[in-house]
């Protein structure tokens, strides 16, 4: 976490004690006490992504750009994730994801921008923004989007497509003549 801080030092600027300072936080911010001694290599996926969200912290930066962070975790690490992401925007800070898992957008972004072949097709407040007219246009399906229990927070349930698909008979396969 400490390379976090690697952008404020220089020639004649080393590790100070606002870089321990910053660390710090963003390791009690993180939770990450109970794995700071273990290696990199040892840390599960929500471990390691909110190792890299401390490293992020620990920059002290206004801006926090995040690609996918929840990709490849299972749904108990990516709640983790999430809730330390919230956080962090909740004490100031603005937090731009991309993300394409829709349920998790819903649930944890205050604004979503929703783009398509470049351009925005809608931008707002998640829950207004969230509508299953532009979820089946977007990804050309059909969805139903329901509240969520305790907090109403949308979630994307895709449809059963109801084309029937057609299983072949032997006899439509020639090699299997005479098989019956």
């Amino acid at each position: 976490m400490q390379y976090g801080r690697h952008p404020h030092q220089g020639w004649f600027n080393q590790w100070s004690a606002e870089d321990a300072r910053q660390v710090a936080r963003a390791r009690e911010v993180m939770q990450l006490d109970a794995i700071w001694q273990r290696s990199a290599a040892s840390l599960s996926g929500g471990q390691a992504q909110r190792a890299w969200l401390g490293m992020i912290l620990a920059q002290n930066t206004d801006l926090i750009l995040l690609d996918e962070p929840t990709s490849a975790l299972d749904i108990g690490h990516q709640a983790e994730v999430m809730e330390a992401v919230h956080q962090i925007a909740a004490a100031g800070r603005t937090v731009l994801i991309v993300i394409h898992d829709l349920g998790v957008a819903a649930r944890y972004c205050d604004e979503l921008i929703a783009l398509a072949d470049g351009r925005v097709q809608a931008i707002g407040p998640a829950r207004q923004v969230m509508t299953k007219a532009l979820v089946d246009r977007l990804y050309d399906t059909d969805v139903d989007i329901l509240p969520a229990p305790g907090d109403g927070a949308p979630v994307i349930v895709p449809r059963r497509r109801t084309r029937a698909l057609q299983q072949p008979t032997l006899r439509e396969h020639p090699e299997t003549e005479g098989m019956q």
